[in-house]
């Protein structure tokens, strides 16, 4: 029993180290400390999969909070941080990018190649469809080889 006790202690003491060790970051305002807030959910973290900056625990991601806030402390606004950010670390550090040619083609291109394949499917299905019209000609030709099939089996 003593030992379950002396475990709970523990594990508790830990717990309250492991609080103080986590970023503690110091605002002017509360719209400063709003922005970080935003900044740090919307910016990815270079290194890690598909993580923003808040919940990364990699070395890249603190120093990227810790640019952000240098650059909030300086007076730059949400817009200013994400075009320095993405001027660094390209488009992938931003959960959002902007809409441009390259993105265009990204998303639009698929969808021209599904529906141009979609199209050569049914040509050629019509194509093929007008190939196999049963023609007067066939018709003949299927009654000569009835009475033939006919004759044959009368004599055998």
């Amino acid at each position: 029993m003593r030992n379950v006790i002396l475990l709970v202690v523990i594990l508790l003491c830990s717990a309250s180290f492991s609080e103080a060790a986590e970023d503690k970051y110091q605002f002017k305002s509360k719209e400063q400390e709003q922005t970080f807030r935003e900044l740090t959910l919307e910016l990815r973290c270079p290194k890690c999969q598909n993580q923003n900056i808040a919940d990364s625990d990699a070395v890249v991601a603190k120093d990227l909070r810790d640019k952000v806030l240098t650059l909030i402390h300086e007076g730059n606004t949400k817009q200013e941080v994400i075009d320095y950010m993405i001027d660094r670390y390209g488009y992938f550090v931003h959960y959002q990018p902007p809409v441009t040619p390259a993105t265009i083609i990204l998303w639009v291109l698929p969808v021209v190649i599904v529906i141009l394949g979609f199209g050569f499917i049914v040509f050629r299905q019509k194509k093929a469809a007008k190939k196999q019209l049963w023609s007067a000609e066939d018709e003949k030709m299927l009654e000569k080889l009835i009475q033939q099939y006919q004759r044959k089996e009368r004599h055998s």
